[in-house]
Parts: structure tokens; C-alpha cells; sequence
């Protein structure tokens, strides 16, 4: 009976050292978890912070964005408005300028010797043309255009013919 007694305590000895054993390795785990636990709680927190400011500089981008927008906006609306002023002014103005008359060329001058645009004399070297358009008038070769099959005619009687080209 004390050789069983003794064996009984030497087994409860063993099942007590290895129940110890077994509490220190799930407190050495636990220790473990409540540090991972720790840094996953800070990591969250900084992750929650990061996110929070990319958030409030989110809005600041869009709030700043919807204001450059606004203003562009309003340079757009001005900028039309001044366009429809300056067209009204342009068309107020062509409607002053198209009563006004070309001027009609000048009558054939009473010496036919004399050029009817620069009045220079004409001689060997300095050919005189009929007008072949409405004035009919003589002119040198500098006052006059070369019309092709048409002869020539003086500058002013082909800026009235051809209005772009002045």
C-alpha cells in the first residue's frame, strides 16, 4: 500500500509538473497573441488614420477642384458675353460702313499725254493703257493690273471689281 501510495504521488507529481508545463506554454502563447493582438491594433489604428487623412485630402482636392471649375466657368460665361458684345459692335459697324460709297475713279484727266492716277508723262519707256473697266481712263504700268485676256485695267476700278484683294 505505500509503494502504492508513492507511485500515485509520483504519478500526480508527473501529471502536476506536465499541467504546468502545459500552463507555462499556453501563457507563453497567449503572451504571443496579446503582442500580435497589440500590433494588429496599431497597425489598424495607423491604417484608420492613413485613411481618415487620405479622406479629408480627398475632399480638399474636389472642394478645390469644384472651385477652379466654377471659376473657369464664369471666365467661359464672360468671355461668350464679351464675344456677342464685340459681334454686335462689329455688326453696328458694318451696317454704318455699307452706305459709304466706293470711291469712283477719277475722270480721264484733260491731257492725254499724263498718266490719270500719278500724273507722270507718258514716252518711250513708259507705256500707256486704257482702262479696260468702267473709267476707261490712260494709264501707266505701275497704276495699272493685268486682267489677262481682259487687257489691263487702273487699281482703283480692280479694287472695286475684286474687294478681297485690298
Amino acid at each position: 500500500f505505500p509503494q502504492r501510495l508513492a507511485s500515485l504521488a509520483a504519478a500526480a507529481q508527473e501529471e502536476t509538473w506536465q499541467s504546468r508545463q502545459q500552463l507555462q506554454a499556453q501563457r507563453q502563447e497567449m503572451a504571443r497573441l496579446q503582442e500580435e493582438l497589440s500590433r494588429a491594433r496599431q497597425d489598424g489604428e495607423r491604417w484608420a488614420s492613413a485613411l481618415q487623412r487620405a479622406q479629408r485630402e480627398a475632399l480638399e482636392r474636389e472642394a478645390t477642384r469644384g472651385a477652379e471649375q466654377a471659376r473657369q466657368q464664369e471666365l467661359i460665361r464672360d468671355m461668350k458675353k464679351r464675344l456677342l458684345e464685340l459681334l454686335r459692335e462689329k455688326d453696328a459697324l458694318w451696317q454704318k460702313t455699307e452706305g459709304i460709297d466706293t470711291p469712283m475713279p477719277s475722270p480721264v484727266p484733260r491731257d492725254p499725254g499724263l498718266c490719270a492716277r500719278c500724273h507722270k508723262d507718258f514716252h518711250l519707256l513708259s507705256r500707256r493703257y486704257n482702262c479696260s473697266r468702267l473709267c476707261q481712263s490712260k494709264v501707266c504700268h505701275t497704276c495699272s493690273v493685268d486682267m489677262g485676256k481682259h487687257g489691263r485695267c487702273c487699281l482703283i476700278c480692280y479694287q472695286q471689281r475684286h474687294p478681297q484683294a485690298t
